[in-house]
């Protein structure tokens, strides 16, 4: 079997008397879709903030590919294949859909230079240009990402997010703030183009049958411990889950399964 292409071991994060990550032990494997669930306050976005690099631990270590990535910055992460939305889209909103993606390309292919060389590179472009296609913005081309309904700009988000072709994405509540009808529209566009290129994805995510459709796997946290580590139809009906995550009320079956 392979290594895990990442794995955490013992990890905490005490903010003064506050414990916001406790023992916790995990690892994914390359390609693996894993929905991270838990009340507010849980430890979900404490855990990914560890992962790629806006927090640093008090203690435990994070191996990517076996190299200990522990208390590097998030440039030096993103630039190893571990990059991140966040549950706010951070785009450019005075600039295009396509000027957007040009300034993200540019970084990322010339890390530290990009925003000093010409954004019209016919490369540039190209790539640009494959990215808006794949993640269905193309359409918005020009327009200002101010003027994005909340799925597009969030479409726009994750499609900047990845320009640097991760390994591993970790989105902070990518349909927050989105219309029910847009919803499965917009994760069935995102998670299409990431399983092409056999991404390993971690999702922070509230609602359940989002969980339900899309992943393989759940962890849910509770006062900064994971309580449950399992499949979605074995974790949506652990009684610990049920009591501290979800509800009793929730009935699985209703998201269907993967897209």
């Amino acid at each position: 079997m392979p290594p895990p292409i990442l794995d955490v071991r013992n990890l905490h994060k005490n903010f003064g008397a506050v414990t916001a990550a406790s023992n916790i032990n995990v690892s994914f494997t390359a390609g693996e879709t894993v929905g991270i669930i838990g009340a507010n306050g849980a430890g979900k976005t404490t855990f990914v903030n560890m992962i790629t690099g806006y927090l640093k631990p008090t203690r435990g270590a994070i191996l990517y590919r076996s190299r200990e990535i522990t208390g590097m910055t998030p440039r030096s992460i993103a630039r190893l294949g571990i990059c991140r939305s966040f549950q706010v889209s951070q785009v450019f909103v005075s600039l295009s859909v396509i000027e957007n993606l040009l300034t993200a390309v540019a970084i990322a292919e010339s890390p530290g230079l990009g925003m000093l060389r010409p954004l019209r590179r016919p490369e540039l472009i190209s790539r640009a240009e494959q990215i808006m296609e794949r993640y269905r913005i193309a359409q918005y081309r020009d327009q200002l990402a101010s003027d994005l309904s909340q799925g597009a700009r969030k479409l726009l988000d994750i499609a900047m997010a990845v320009v640097s072709r991760p390994k591993v994405l970790l989105l902070d509540e990518p349909t927050s703030g989105i219309s029910s009808e847009e919803k499965t529209k917009l994760m069935d566009v995102v998670m299409g183009a990431l399983r092409q290129d056999e991404v390993t994805i971690l999702f922070i995510e509230h609602d359940m049958e989002i969980v339900e459709r899309y992943v393989d796997r759940v962890l849910a946290f509770y006062q900064g411990e994971i309580i449950c580590d399992a499949p979605p139809a074995e974790a949506l009906q652990d009684p610990q889950v049920l009591e501290y995550v979800i509800g009793a009320e929730y009935q699985p079956g209703a998201g269907g399964g993967h897209a």
